[in-house]
């Protein structure tokens, strides 16, 4: 090769190096819960690591339904979910996003940001999804219509868009940086948090209160996942063994409900203001299958791209992953496409790669899953203990499970992956790790 050739491949390496180190980070400050395993995020944690389930059984207009099982919030034990989503509440806001304020009133106090001044106001920004619509809403306001046009509630619209938790959250706290939504199924609690990510690393704001909120639980809904053969069917009379991630026994999810909402903050804005940081965000990697509407490919080719692209926006090589938190649904085809992906980009260090799939404890919740799973991963290295798989009793391969009980987590460098899929082959992955 020239001298000049040379220098060429030297100045741009040097660019790409001085583009990096001058990348703003990103730190997790606060967080926020609620979910079929507690009303808080602390409640939440401990259940999971004790290995309880959420999941129960569902009413009697469920009796007809092949599915009679559901992740439910468990609302007579705790009076701030009985307020939020009280007769007054519901009457403007859909229930996931009733749920979403909660939680980010949670993760808030948690982060201890109030902000008050105008700048500050302007400098935190607003990222929250939901997958799914509140689909016994449009049954009921059809029947209203029926009634009379005057029957239909002027609440119904801004109820169904799925950009009102992150409407409603902006408007109460005076929020004025970006203020966005994205819907991309059951990737939307990755990408909220990776968008949210983005805008802070990109300098567009210093804060950014980011997740998702679901709350689609109905005849009709569990109706339709069933009709796609995608629910679980045979653990009706014993609802806390019917998700079981990565388990020769599985055949099919568990719909749950609930929101989780972080708290992500520049890392030097943090430091000034001595704020307490769990981990931090490294990168964030999307991708598409384009191959099925509901089925990724059966290579895991974009569930590789997808981690990879994570690792390679961290500048992590993949050899220092030592956990990752799975997407893995307790589907029969999407844990084993997900395994094999895992397999493929690891290789031969595979071996050194714990993988946990929580969803076994609290059920799938659709458009809130990823962000949930990232707060027990972003627990997991700010704590060291590894969440476990619940009901993993006999493994489909010799992957490096963390199956039924938690595992402690001792190295220095804590890095884990975050997975998130979607129907229509949407895909994403977090990086993250403890703060060092």
């Amino acid at each position: 090769m020239c001298l000049k050739h040379q220098n060429i491949r030297l100045h741009r390496a040097l660019r790409c190096y001085s583009s990096f180190t001058s990348r703003r980070r990103v730190v997790v400050t606060g967080l926020g819960a609620v979910s079929p395993l507690g009303a808080c995020t602390e409640v939440t944690w401990q259940n999971l690591l004790k290995g309880c389930s959420g999941i129960v059984s569902l009413g009697e207009e469920y009796l007809q339904l092949p599915c009679r099982i559901a992740g439910l919030i468990p609302k007579d034990r705790d009076d701030k979910i009985e307020r939020a989503l009280s007769k007054s509440n519901l009457k403007s806001m859909a229930p996931a996003t009733c749920l979403a304020l909660v939680a980010t009133a949670e993760a808030l106090v948690d982060a201890s940001w109030s902000p008050q001044s105008d700048r500050d106001r302007e400098n935190t920004g607003v990222a929250l999804g939901m997958g799914m619509i509140d689909l016994k809403d449009v049954c009921d306001t059809n029947s209203a219509l029926q009634l009379g046009y005057n029957k239909v509630s002027p609440f119904f619209v801004p109820r169904i868009l799925p950009n009102m938790a992150a409407g409603h959250v902006s408007i109460k706290y005076g929020l004025r940086g970006p203020n966005h939504s994205v819907s991309t199924a059951c990737a939307t609690g990755a990408h909220s948090i990776g968008d949210a990510f983005r805008f802070i690393r990109n300098g567009d704001v210093d804060v950014m209160v980011c997740g998702g909120a679901e709350a689609c639980i109905s005849p009709l809904a569990i109706a339709g996942f069933c009709r796609l053969r995608a629910l679980s069917t045979s653990f009706n009379d014993s609802p806390s063994k019917a998700s079981r991630p990565f388990d020769k026994k599985r055949e099919g999810f568990v719909m749950g409900e609930g929101a989780a909402v972080l708290i992500l903050e520049e890392y030097e804005h943090a430091l000034k203001r001595n704020a307490k940081m769990y981990a931090e965000i490294l990168g964030y990697g999307l991708s598409g299958d384009a191959s099925h509407i509901t089925t990724p490919r059966e290579d895991g080719s974009g569930a590789i791209l997808s981690m990879s692209r994570a690792l390679k926006d961290a500048n992590i090589d993949k050899n220092q992953v030592s956990f990752i938190n799975a997407h893995a649904t307790s589907t029969p085809v999407g844990d084993n496409i997900e395994s094999t992906a895992i397999k493929s980009l690891f290789k031969e260090n595979v071996s050194n790669v714990h993988v946990s799939s929580t969803k076994g404890a609290h059920g799938h919740l659709l458009g809130a899953a990823g962000n949930l799973e990232a707060i027990f991963t972003i627990l997991a290295c700010y704590h060291g203990v590894l969440p476990p798989t619940i009901n993993l009793e006999n493994p489909i391969d010799d992957l490096n499970y963390v199956a039924n009980t938690p595992v402690p987590w001792h190295s220095d460098k804590k890095v884990a992956l975050k997975n998130s899929f979607g129907f229509g082959g949407t895909n994403a992955s977090l990086c993250i790790s403890n703060i060092s």
